[in-house]
């Protein structure tokens, strides 16, 4: 089955497989058709992420949240055509129909222009300790660590570059020397890697007043460098630049269940009972994108976590905006993390 083939759902399929589709098509939309393969709507990572924030359960049918009026184009249609509509309608993929309104294909931005190269920094956090998986860790930075036979960082690195970043800034503490050694100035990729270090811990945000401000005038991804993620950089650069903050944050849903029954009382009086209810929320995901006057704000040598630095900005009536991740994504923070890392990413980010 091709690509665009996988990506044709029923209307009665639940979210949750359909992001599983756009996953696994890896084309950023979802096309739902009939039994005739007739189109009736579509589904993009912006109509999941709308969805999420809504909170629509993963078990509701697609066609609660699909788009019914989709733009399509005609099969045979020229380049030059299907780029005009893509511009005018401001989108990145078109599926293509034939004059009975059957899919016979799916056309992307990405493959008409054969990708873009992008000059905004990659910022990528690399100086923790990661005492939670020693002895791993104890002559070995955690960014270092092996996922199936490439380092963590390595696998990020390289996501970056397909994705046609090229500007690369990397902040160390731990063991500095071996992630230099290893990663050099990454001309094996046909990048250039840049690196500043902490002498003493400065936070998750503090590392952003130790960076050269003259060479970064574009909005930068800043990344933890112990998650692995398949998420589409483009897309949420795209977002970014398409909306009015300061800075973009990616979350995640998260659920807890409470494994016993919730009690909501007045005094003695039980007013509610609740067995075993689940909670849902987002979390913050470790992946920024940053307008360049976040790091402006940031003064060399200033100690400050990203969560706060952010609350500063809205406190100054700076909007933040957050960006949901629907896919793959692995905070290597645990033992039991890096051992899922090895079963369940080798075989997404290797070959």
């Amino acid at each position: 089955m091709s690509t665009w083939q996988s990506v044709l759902i029923a209307p009665d399929v639940p979210l949750q497989e359909a992001i599983a589709a756009l996953d696994r098509g890896g084309l950023q939309i979802a096309v739902v058709v009939d039994e005739q393969r007739r189109i009736l709507g579509t589904v993009t990572d912006g109509d999941v992420r709308r969805a999420l924030i809504r909170q629509v359960g993963l078990d509701a049918p697609i066609a609660e949240v699909m788009a019914r009026q989709p733009r399509t184009a005609p099969a045979g249609s020229s380049k030059e055509r299907v780029l005009q509509l893509m511009e005018r309608h401001q989108i990145s993929q078109i599926p293509l129909v034939d004059a009975e309104g059957r899919v016979v294909g799916i056309e992307t931005l990405h493959g008409l222009l054969h990708g873009k190269r992008r000059d905004n920094a990659v910022f990528l956090m690399a100086g923790g300790f990661g005492t939670r998986l020693q002895p791993l860790t104890d002559n070995c930075p955690k960014p270092l660590l092996n996922v199936g036979d490439k380092p963590i960082l390595e696998i990020i690195i390289e996501n970056f570059v397909r994705a046609g970043f090229h500007r690369f800034f990397i902040s160390t503490h731990y063991l500095p020397e071996m992630i230099r050694d290893h990663i050099g100035d990454g001309s094996r990729w046909d990048i250039e890697v840049q690196y500043v270090h902490e002498d003493e811990p400065l936070g998750t945000g503090g590392a952003l007043g130790l960076l050269p401000r003259e060479a970064i005038r574009e909005p930068m991804f800043m990344m933890n460098g112990d998650l692995l993620t398949n998420l589409d950089f483009n897309k949420l650069l795209d977002f970014h630049d398409s909306h009015d903050g300061i800075a973009t944050m990616c979350v995640r849903e998260h659920e807890h269940r409470v494994p016993y029954g919730v009690i909501e009382g007045d005094g003695q009086r039980i007013i509610s009972m609740v067995e075993k209810p689940a909670y849902r929320y987002f979390i913050n995901a470790g992946i920024y994108v940053l307008s360049p006057s976040v790091l402006d704000s940031v003064a060399r040598g200033q100690r400050i976590d990203m969560p706060t630095l952010l609350q500063k900005q809205m406190e100054q009536g700076q909007p933040v905006n957050m960006f949901p991740v629907h896919e793959y994504w692995l905070d290597i923070g645990r033992m039991e993390d890096f051992q899922r890392a090895q079963y369940d990413v080798a075989g997404l980010f290797h070959g």
